[in-house]
């Protein structure tokens, strides 16, 4: 059986996730300092990716599309 790409993205997308946040938790006990401008970047680039999967899965339910692709 053939796993679409959106539904292999997405685990790893929240994988990558929480090895982000694991590794600035480490920054932040070693440092003392956050980088507040790259944790939100970070998260913004993730939920940007998501967000756009879920409009693409909207969109070919709406068309009547199959979806199984996405």
């Amino acid at each position: 059986m053939k796993r679409s790409f959106a539904k292999m993205l997405i685990p790893f997308i929240i994988f990558i996730n929480i090895i982000f946040t694991g590794a600035v938790l480490y920054v932040f006990l070693q440092t003392g300092a956050e980088p507040a401008t790259l944790v939100v970047s970070w998260f913004a680039f993730t939920t940007g990716e998501l967000w756009l999967l879920a409009t693409i899965k909207k969109t070919k339910l709406k068309r009547g599309g199959k979806t199984d692709d996405c």
